[in-house]
This record gives C-alpha cells, structure tokens and sequence, in this order.
C-alpha cells in the first residue's frame, strides 16, 4: 500500500494535529481519556464549554467525530422543579383535545387539532 493510499486507516493517525490542526485518529483507535458527546451523555457528563480536543476520521475523511477530554468534563446540569413543571404543563396542553375538551393518552395531531374521537378521518 502506498503511504497516502485513502483506504489505509493509519493516514488519519496524526497525535500531535501537524496534518489536521488538532490530534487526529482513525476510528476506533483513539486513546483512553477521550470521548463524544454521546459517550460524554451516557456518562452523565457534558463537554463544560471545553473545546474540541481531538477528532476521529474514517470513511477517506469524509466522516468525523470530534472528541472532548473526560478529565475536563462537567456532570450535566439537572431541570429544576420549575422547569419539570412547566414541561409537564406543555407536554399535558398538548394531550387536550380543543373540540371535546378531553384529556387523551396520545398527543393530538396539530395538522387536526381534534382528537381521533372528534376528527376520525385523521387516523
């Protein structure tokens, strides 16, 4: 294989960010103390206004995930009683039908704006 062949993995290994101006590693081969996003959520963590610390690439380049630094990570922020209140209140508002009155189990389709009792020709 030659040195820039796209389909070799180890053309996007670049720990000290020369190539890609931030340390760059091809998927599945970057170092412990790094994660996404999604791997920071399923942590309970959030990224705490760090910026970006490294990236992973496959795919020729084409595809890439950007990596924030554990040790930097903040535990995600929890709703306050006020702010659960206020979803319930909207999540409730948007189970009321505005024909009937009733409250149902299912969301009332916008496009309608009546329950499935009230407007049958929905479903």
């Amino acid at each position: 294989m030659p040195a820039d062949d796209p389909e070799d993995p180890m053309v996007f290994y670049d720990p000290t960010g020369e190539r890609f101006g931030i340390p760059t590693f091809p998927f599945k081969l970057a170092p412990d103390g790094y994660a996404t996003r999604r791997q920071l959520q399923a942590r309970n963590l959030r990224p705490g206004g760090q910026s970006v610390a490294a990236q992973v690439m496959w795919r020729r380049g084409k595809r890439v995930a950007f990596l924030y630094r554990i040790d930097l990570a903040l535990p995600k922020r929890t709703a306050t009683a006020a702010q659960l209140a206020a979803l319930d209140k909207a999540n409730r508002a948007k189970r009321v039908c505005s024909a009937c009155g009733q409250l149902k189990d299912y969301q009332i389709p916008r496009s309608s704006g009546a329950c499935l009792d009230c407007h049958p020709e929905v479903s």
